[in-house]
């Protein structure tokens, strides 16, 4: 064995020694797994954020090896993915964008799925949750870990009512608090259950980049077409916007689930491209 000087310094030596050890240990604890995504690895692993007293928010991180930006993704329905410790969801995995969360990240983006918060892990989960002051004190921690953690453009995806989430978090949450742009597919552009569709929040008063995407033959009725001029209206303003439309694709079942039109059913990979480009030209 090497000799390391007088006991003081042994000690020392040793004290070290066990700290380089324990951050190893968590650093592989932290690491769910390491999946392949086209010709290049991608680092997948559950996240738990303090956010409000006794409270914390899970997501599921998927880090490529040289990313550009980051997405914050949000299902649809009431949310609760319920995100187990090795990173599989109880719910949702058909879900649009969780679905393809290893396209996000092929495309170069560090992706984020964000589950319902601890607080909110038994039905309804988010619903009648994604217009309230706790939500926002819940992804305003998120939106600075990431930012933290990753030093780049942070921009939240919602789909169907995770729009709903991403559209009034950005009108709560503004410069380094806030999001860097947001994606809103699939939007609720009218609403029957209370609470807002994404046209009657303030998202005129944005001034972060906007990016609407829908199917036109979108079926399901709080977010038919017929409905988005209302939307665009209010975004006119804005100095960074655009709407991009599908017509093609497949529609399967109940014409507001994830493998009908409204989930960009057979289309995937393109929707996510295009969005995906936008994001890195804005």
């Amino acid at each position: 064995m090497a000799d390391h000087g007088a006991p003081g310094e042994r000690r020392r030596w040793f004290r070290a020694m066990s700290s380089v050890r324990l951050i190893a240990l968590a650093c592989t604890l932290s690491l769910a797994s390491i999946v392949r995504v086209g010709y290049g690895e991608v680092h997948q692993r559950v996240v738990d954020v303090p956010t409000r007293p006794g409270v914390t928010q899970r997501f599921v991180l998927l880090a490529p090896t040289q990313p550009k930006a980051v997405v914050v993704l949000f299902a649809g329905g009431h949310g609760g993915l319920q995100i187990q410790d090795n990173g599989s969801f109880r719910w949702g995995t058909g879900n649009f964008l969780v679905r393809s969360r290893q396209s996000f990240a092929e495309r170069d983006l560090v992706v984020a799925v964000v589950d319902a918060p601890s607080d909110k892990q038994t039905d309804p989960f988010l619903s009648g949750h994604r217009q309230r002051p706790d939500h926002v004190t819940d992804i305003k921690a998120v939106i600075a870990w990431l930012h933290e953690q990753t030093k780049l453009p942070v921009w939240l995806i919602g789909t169907s009512r995770g729009s709903q989430s991403a559209a009034f978090l950005a009108t709560q949450l503004t410069g380094k608090d806030g999001p860097d742009g947001i994606v809103l597919t699939s939007s609720i552009l009218t609403e029957r259950r209370g609470g807002r569709a994404v046209p009657e929040m303030d998202v005129e008063k944005l001034t972060i980049p906007v990016l609407v995407v829908h199917h036109e033959l979108d079926g399901c009725i709080l977010c038919r077409f017929s409905d988005m001029p209302p939307l665009m209206k209010k975004l006119s303003g804005l100095q960074r916007k655009e709407l991009i439309t599908f017509k093609d694709g497949q529609s399967r079942g109940d014409p507001c689930e994830a493998f009908a039109y409204h989930g960009y059913n057979g289309i995937e990979r393109q929707a996510v491209d295009r969005i995906a480009g936008w994001i890195l030209s804005n």
